[in-house]
């Protein structure tokens, strides 16, 4: 009987020492015995990224194990440092109330597993998750990008349209993983991350990736990228429900501005039984790249009624009047010379350039962002009408 109390007294010692404060945290490392007697610091990154860090805790390495205990009265994204391992980078942590362990892997830090509290579990489960979309995508590339710069270089947009396709699909996929942990994870500061792969999936809406934000707690949305994505999510809603009111089938919305001998003029006025709207700018590769193409079909259809007028996004009117007359644009220009800002780009919800707006006569949307031959197989047959 006394073996008996003095072992539950001995246990009951042991739980009673190994408890925490509140707010308190108690990272417990493993490392290969080789580092025995080497520091180990914990360091927190300076609000700018430029300063030093600031060093929080120094323990050292003692039968392959460390130590570090501290409060963090909110979850703090901090990083432990070995003695030696300056040039591998860094094991990165959250200090949060609880037991953390912390398996460094002496051969890349980043591999390192940390588990034990919320935060830190749901780190170990987003990084792997993003590793494997990592790895994903560069072979994907690997496999991929010379077959597609050759078909770009012969024009060949079968084949270029299929691979686009085929990586849209693959990152479908990774982002039912991220949708899935986001679910799982509400209320992990680190699931803020699996955000932003969402806003590159064409079929996902506003409304789907706010229903996910919804979810989140307080505490993850109230941090820097929380700030940013709900923002961003603002801007995504407002941007379809303008987006909507340019759908194919609706009548374009009238604008003016200022061409580049700085008359104003109107879509009414520039109007031709079939119309472009060419929303593009000097400073967009993709634009001046096609260009020769609209060239050659304006040169071909203008004296049949195509009329297009080119909404520039630049900001420089120099750069802008000069573009204009290298890639001999000789249709009607306007800008308002606001970059992103541009009124008639927001009013038509254009989110990216090269975008264009075919109108039929009487000023109705028929297509949207057609190129090369796509684009002159609809006017011709707009023309022919």
């Amino acid at each position: 009987m006394k073996k008996f109390l003095v072992f539950a007294l001995t246990a009951a010692l042991a739980v009673s020492c190994n408890k925490l404060k509140e707010n308190e945290y108690e990272i417990s490392g493993t490392i290969d015995p080789a580092f025995n007697g080497k520091q180990v610091f914990l360091k927190e990154q300076s609000e700018n990224p430029m300063s030093p860090m600031t060093a929080l805790d120094t323990a050292v390495v003692e039968n392959g194990k460390f130590t570090f205990k501290g409060i963090s009265e909110t979850p703090k994204e901090r990083l432990i440092f070995i003695e030696g391992k300056d040039q591998d980078g860094a094991v990165f942590v959250y200090t949060e109330e609880g037991h953390i362990a912390v398996e460094v892997n002496k051969d890349t830090l980043f591999n390192s597993v940390v588990s034990g509290t919320l935060n830190n579990d749901a780190q170990a489960k987003y990084t792997k998750l993003a590793m494997e979309a990592g790895r994903g995508d560069k072979a994907f590339q690997e496999k991929n990008m010379e077959l597609f710069n050759k078909a770009k270089a012969e024009n060949d947009t079968v084949t270029q349209n299929k691979i686009i396709k085929d990586y849209q699909n693959m990152s479908k996929e990774n982002n039912k993983k991220y949708v899935a942990f986001i679910e799982e994870n509400p209320n992990a500061l680190v699931t803020i991350k699996a955000f932003p792969p969402l806003f590159n999936d064409q079929d996902k809406k506003a409304a789907d990736i706010q229903a996910l934000y919804n979810k989140l707690s307080p505490e993850v949305k109230e941090t820097e990228l929380g700030k940013k994505i709900g923002e961003h999510l603002t801007k995504m809603a407002e941007m379809e429900a303008a987006q909507a009111k340019v759908a194919e089938g609706t009548m374009a919305p009238d604008f003016s501005a200022a061409t580049p001998d700085g008359k104003t003029l109107s879509l009414k006025e520039a109007m031709g039984k079939v119309t472009i709207i060419d929303f593009w700018a000097s400073w967009c590769g993709p634009c001046r790249q096609e260009n020769p193409n609209v060239v050659a079909m304006y040169n071909e259809l203008h004296g049949k009624g195509l009329n297009i007028i080119g909404v520039s996004l630049d900001q420089d009117a120099a750069k802008w009047k000069d573009a204009i007359a290298a890639d001999k644009l000789t249709w009607q220009h306007i800008s308002h010379l606001k970059g992103w800002e541009d009124p008639i780009a927001k009013e038509y919800g254009v989110n990216g350039i090269p975008a264009t707006f075919i109108l039929d006569a009487s000023g109705k949307i028929v297509a949207k962002n057609l190129r090369g031959e796509e684009l002159k197989a609809k006017v011709k047959e707009l023309l022919a009408q």
